[in-house]
């Protein structure tokens, strides 16, 4: 029964760990570990506890763990899905003036815009590839 509390502190630890990180880090020890706990309050040995514990959390990183991370792959969303979009200039860009806008070509919004390079400008017409986002203006460059 005092092994119950080993099991509970390390299903609260995995909790607050997988809640700090939100990456499907930790959430692979807390079904062993409730497993165990199970096993101790049924009164088995702790030694047997603890190898279930290893085996089943090893078990869940080795094989769980690679199937969700493949069926639920991060897809960028917001702003992050603008990386790699093309787009057209519209005001000439000059990042030693701080001037530049350009419009997406997929949905027609304009965007405050630098070149990735302080000595490299684009004209206006140009077509560019958005390749980061810093606050609210987009980092272009050239194919």
């Amino acid at each position: 029964m005092v092994y119950a509390y080993i099991w509970i502190a390390v299903i609260v630890v995995a909790v607050i760990m997988e809640a700090a990180t939100a990456g499907l880090v930790a959430i692979w020890f807390m079904p062993p570990a409730a497993i165990a706990l199970i096993l101790g309050l049924c009164g088995v040995e702790f030694w047997i506890q603890l190898t279930v514990f290893l085996l089943l959390s090893l078990g869940c990183v080795l094989f769980a763990r690679p199937f969700f991370t493949r069926r639920f792959k991060r897809v960028a969303t917001n702003v992050d899905a603008l990386i790699g979009e093309k787009v057209v200039v519209t005001e000439k860009i000059e990042n030693i003036v701080g001037r530049g806008q350009v419009k997406l070509s997929k949905n027609g919004q304009s965007w405050s815009a630098r070149s990735m390079r302080d000595d490299v400008e684009y004209s206006e017409g140009e077509i560019l590839t958005v390749v980061a986002i810093e606050g609210v203006k987009l980092i272009c460059k050239k194919q």
